[in-house]
């Protein structure tokens, strides 16, 4: 970060900052989803894919920096409804625990069928449906139809996922 942006940063909440909503809404605006820095736009894309900002030599996601703007405090997780790790807008965040935010994540890459939760099984040549939730395996059965298997971890998925439930 540069110089400016720090003399900024220390000019507007001291040169120990602490992360607050009151201190985050000296320094930042937030428009549509975005961090700007009074008055440019703030953050990078990091590794993992998420929109980051340095604060003092210290990174920060954005989205829990907007999270954290607008509500005034911190949840340990921070769900993006949608999945999509570069919308922070602040209707498309939501606290969740661990369990609720693998809930919402998208089918693995190594996924065969196209649907979460749904594998074929080369030795009974049937599609295999499971769900996890509460750090249980649920068994949904072997179905003949893709289709079969499907509507199983949906319906399933609904009643243990709730609004966490994604069919990604």
């Amino acid at each position: 970060m540069g110089g400016k942006i720090v003399s900024a940063i220390k000019s507007k909440i001291g040169s120990e900052a602490e992360l607050t909503k009151e201190n985050l809404q000296k320094i930042f605006e937030y428009r549509d989803g975005d961090l700007y820095w009074k008055p440019s736009k703030a953050g990078t894309i990091d590794g993992s894919g998420y929109y980051q900002t340095g604060i003092q030599g210290k990174y920060f996601k954005n989205h829990r920096l907007i999270f954290l703007m607008h509500h005034g405090y911190l949840p340990a997780l921070i769900d993006h409804i949608d999945g999509n790790r570069l919308n922070n807008k602040i209707e498309n965040l939501r606290p969740a625990t661990r369990s609720q935010n693998s809930f919402n994540s998208m089918r693995s890459k190594s996924n065969k069928t196209g649907i979460k939760g749904v594998s074929f099984r080369e030795d009974t040549k049937k599609y295999r449906a499971r769900l996890y939730a509460n750090k249980k395996a649920y068994e949904l059965g072997q179905f003949e139809k893709i289709e079969d298997a499907e509507k199983a971890i949906s319906e399933a998925r609904e009643k243990h996922h709730g609004n966490f439930a994604k069919k990604g």
